[in-house]
């Protein structure tokens, strides 16, 4: 038996463990009955909780895909584990540990949560890429998706700039590109139009989990793209299925925020096997 929180950032939708009193590594079959929406719990990605490694770091957290597999960074689920940690220790600021390093976190204005991703990762090498290219504009069409800009955020990302965000045949297209051999890592897909100058309709594939209503991660590689090819200003708000995400990409020290909301849903025990 395993206590839970449910909880959401913009409909992005987590399962979120604590491992940290008593040690909790559950395998990939136990996140994907937790995840199955008809015979489990239910959500897009399961976090477990555990101690952190850093002394700077407040928490680890863990993060599985849908699929079982795991991932080293999730901006919605980070505001998510923030949120309930201030709740639990009193304060507004603090840092989790993750596997793509230590990220920054505090309350913002509106009540929202800020996470600071540091700077991102854009060399073909650290995406990663099976073969060199300028992530700027990669050679790559599938369907009516082609020529994305590619972005690591602690995790990789490809970013398509299209017409009618809308009209992408994302559940056709994404899975053929998440698994494209240029990709050995798989990939997490954006479709993304340029609303405004510092506005941005986008809609994502996830890595191991399918379309969802917002990615933290996702926002943040869409907007490092936009800026990278001109398109938008370096603060800009990101309008996924599940909401708005504000963004900014510092010019004094490279550094990617991400603010937006985080939402309980309920609390409740597991019963199947850990």
């Amino acid at each position: 038996m395993r206590s839970f929180v449910k909880m959401h950032g913009l409909g992005n939708d987590f399962v979120i463990f604590d491992g940290r009193a008593d040690a909790f590594l559950p395998d990939a079959a136990f996140c994907r009955a937790v995840a199955d929406r008809h015979r489990g719990i239910g959500c897009d990605q399961i976090i477990v909780l555990g101690n952190p490694i850093s002394r700077e770091a407040d928490l680890f957290m863990r993060i599985v895909n849908a699929d079982g597999t795991t991932v080293k960074a999730c901006g919605n689920g980070t505001r998510c584990v923030a949120a309930l940690l201030f709740k639990e220790n009193g304060k507004s600021e603090g840092v989790i540990e993750t596997e793509a390093g230590l990220l920054k976190v505090w309350r913002a204005e509106g009540g929202l949560y800020a996470v600071d991703f540091g700077p991102p990762r854009l060399g073909w090498k650290d995406i990663p890429l099976a073969e060199a290219h300028d992530t700027l504009k990669i050679p790559l069409k599938v369907g009516d998706l082609k020529d994305p800009c590619c972005v690591n955020m602690g995790n990789p990302h490809a970013v398509f700039f299209v017409r009618d965000v809308e009209h992408v045949q994302l559940e056709k297209w994404g899975p053929q590109l998440e698994t494209h051999p240029l990709f050995p890592d798989r990939c997490n897909i954006e479709a993304a139009q340029i609303l405004a100058p510092d506005r941005i309709r986008m809609r994502v594939w996830e890595r191991g989990t399918g379309i969802t209503q917002a990615c933290g991660t996702g926002a943040a590689a869409t907007h490092v793209a936009a800026v990278r090819r001109g398109l938008t200003e370096r603060r800009a708000t990101i309008v996924l299925d599940g909401g708005e995400l504000v963004l900014e990409w510092r010019e004094t020290d490279g550094h990617v925020i991400l603010a937006g909301g985080a939402a309980f849903v309920f609390r409740g025990v597991w019963g199947g096997e850990a």
